[in-house]
């Protein structure tokens, strides 16, 4: 099999984490676990190792984010046609000085921010291209939904590469993709599946909030209710791995995640803290990865 790899840059993404967490996939995948649903997508770097991977009879992918899902349904339904879009959009800005270049993006934006409610190819192009050329490949809109993030400084950043999308197109053709909530996996569940957790972490300060994927935020009772969906869904009988952020490294005595999923087994990872302004405050740090199994 190829080995896909996400088409886009993400906040939380865990490409550099894969190591770790492919040690954590449970025994039997591909065997006696023949399905796998991941609920909160984002760049998809798990996705797209286990599909690199493992053999399976189902596959179901969503996210809350709308844009995003429709970027996935794009290159399952219409890769090609986007591909030509991203190579003229690509060509365009590659040939600009930097002060162009800056002026391009956020003109490309506007128009991006303007297609509000409509998903289309066209709209999914802009979109990779803004994660390729904006601030750290960061996609953070405000409360009405206003994609935000200013321009990055790339001298010839690659917008997409050929081979890449159209092994991905491939891989999509039979996978069910779902703009919505993650309780959508609930009928999906059963005791033949493996699911993947990977919510909007739990910011360890106040500065530093990366959760507004879509306008609505998720704050500590949206992590309380995904723990209770979690509790539910179990009783279907789905292997279940979770990851999150962990507040020791902020405050040894904050229990939250420990009180929250004394249940499961909390397993804690050193990963590289990947988006932060302050160069000094790029480190590593712990992670949880919580499972039921």
């Amino acid at each position: 099999m190829i080995q896909l790899k996400p088409f886009i840059k993400w906040a939380g993404g865990k490409g550099q984490l894969l190591p770790q967490i492919r040690r954590m996939y449970p025994q039997g995948l591909g065997n006696t676990i023949t399905k796998y649903a991941e609920p909160f997508v984002g760049g998809g770097a798990v996705l797209f190792d286990i599909i690199s991977s493992y053999r399976l009879d189902q596959i179901y992918i969503g996210d809350i984010n709308r844009n995003l899902i429709n970027t996935y349904n794009t290159i399952k339904n219409n890769h090609q046609e986007l591909i030509e879009i991203l190579s003229y959009i690509e060509a365009q800005y590659v040939s600009l000085d930097s002060e162009r270049q800056s002026e391009f993006y956020y003109h490309k934006r506007n128009e991006y921010n303007n297609m509000i409610n409509q998903y289309d190819t066209y709209k999914a192009a802009l979109f990779i291209f803004l994660n390729k050329t904006c601030f750290n490949g960061l996609y953070r809109v405000n409360k009405n939904n206003i994609f935000n993030v200013p321009a990055g400084k790339y001298k010839n950043p690659k917008i997409y590469t050929l081979e890449n999308i159209s092994a991905i197109a491939k891989a999509l053709a039979h996978i069910d993709i779902i703009a919505g909530s993650y309780t959508n996996v609930y009928n999906f569940a059963d005791e033949k599946t493996f699911i993947y957790f990977d919510p909007p972490y739990r910011p360890l300060t106040s500065t530093s909030s990366f959760t507004s994927y879509a306008e609505n935020s998720f704050d500590d009772k949206e992590q309380i209710l995904l723990a209770e969906f979690i509790e539910k869904i179990e009783k279907k009988g789905a292997y279940i791995l979770l990851s999150n952020s962990d507040p020791h490294n902020i405050d040894s005595n904050d229990m939250f995640f420990d009180n929250l999923y004394h249940t499961k087994k909390i397993n804690r990872i050193y990963a590289p803290r990947m988006i932060n302004s302050k160069g000094n405050n790029r480190g590593h740090i712990s992670e949880l990865l919580i499972s039921n199994y």
